[in-house]
């Protein structure tokens, strides 16, 4: 559905606005005239912020943070920011503390906006409250929930409180979950699959067999907008992805093609590789290379009308070109 058919919002709050998905959601909504407020830490640059969001300091996300000073006039809010996979964890409970954030904090948030008159509220969450691995049935929204890690573990949480909130307060809610987003400027793990491309190492990746669902960040931008502003979607949770899926040496390639660079892959029994990982314990790393993930979005797709108005080659593409420019 176009955007300008929509009912928007006069103002629209975003968490997370100085983030990876933040920086370009807040890009297109400027884009599309809309009044934008977007949050930020102490630690943080106010240049970090996207150029005309009204910035709002707000102190680290849990369980007692102010919220009063970023409502006025906000009656849709986009809560992006969550604490996200630790590369290093060095956390002795690392369950409590994305709780801490990613519930906690998110329900208090929740009962604050609720409580300040705020009609939708739109909650990024994960393909990781579905599992790790979809096997030859893509997930969708009715798949039992089955998250595999202390992340996603939290976001199921959060979504569950949400519900609460919502039958409590009236305020709707609305639940986006995402695979693996790509794109310009991302971070993790995407980054380090750049970066390894970019060099033409040779590669043990071409036995591999599987199929993965990924999201162009251009993609699931346009996905939240319009699950902020259509009727629609209030109540609703929906899976999200690119058009396409891709087997981990296609997805190689394309990158290559778009890197300009020679993908050089060569065959390697997959269990040998599994094996490898369970004894150096990178087993979750190994399984993200050869395990299947897939996502079934037709229920968006129908209720909303909505379709990813970018190709995974033309994200891709747009990937590369900030890659190269570094």
């Amino acid at each position: 559905m176009p955007l300008n058919s929509l009912s928007l919002s006069p103002k629209i709050l975003v968490t997370g606005a100085t983030g990876f998905v933040g920086h370009f959601l807040c890009s297109y909504l400027i884009a599309k005239g809309l009044s934008v407020r977007g949050t930020f830490l102490s630690g943080e640059s106010l240049d970090s912020l996207v150029k005309d969001v009204e910035a709002a300091l707000i102190e680290p996300i849990g369980p007692t943070t102010p919220w009063d000073h970023v409502f006025d006039g906000i009656d849709t809010v986009i809560h992006l920011a969550a604490r996200v996979h630790v590369m290093r964890e060095k956390a002795a409970d690392p369950l409590e503390e994305f709780r801490f954030v990613n519930t906690d904090g998110t329900a208090h948030l929740a009962r604050e906006a609720a409580k300040a008159g705020v009609k939708r509220f739109v909650f990024m969450s994960t393909i990781g409250v579905n599992g790790d691995n979809s096997g030859n049935i893509p997930y969708s929204e009715s798949s039992m929930p089955n998250p595999h890690n202390p992340y996603s573990v939290s976001k199921y949480e959060a979504e569950q409180l949400l519900h609460q909130i919502s039958s409590e307060t009236g305020m709707e809610v609305v639940t986006i979950r995402a695979p693996l987003v790509y794109g310009p400027g991302n971070p993790g793990n995407f980054l380090i699959l750049l970066q390894i491309v970019s060099k033409s190492f040779q590669l043990p990746l071409a036995s591999i067999c599987n199929k993965r669902s990924i999201i162009y960040v251009g993609n699931l931008v346009d996905a939240l907008v319009t699950c902020a502003t259509h009727p629609r979607a209030a109540g609703q949770t929906y899976l999200v992805r690119d058009r396409e899926d891709v087997s981990t040496p296609e997805l190689i390639r394309c990158i290559a093609s778009a890197l300009h660079v020679t993908a050089r892959l060569f065959p390697f029994p997959v269990t040998i590789m599994k094996l490898a990982g369970k004894l150096t314990g990178k087993s979750a790393a190994v399984n993200r290379l050869t395990g299947t993930l897939t996502v079934d979005s037709s229920k968006i797709r129908k209720e909303l009308d909505w379709d990813p108005p970018f190709t995974m080659g033309e994200g891709l593409r747009e990937t590369a070109r900030w890659f190269n420019s570094l």
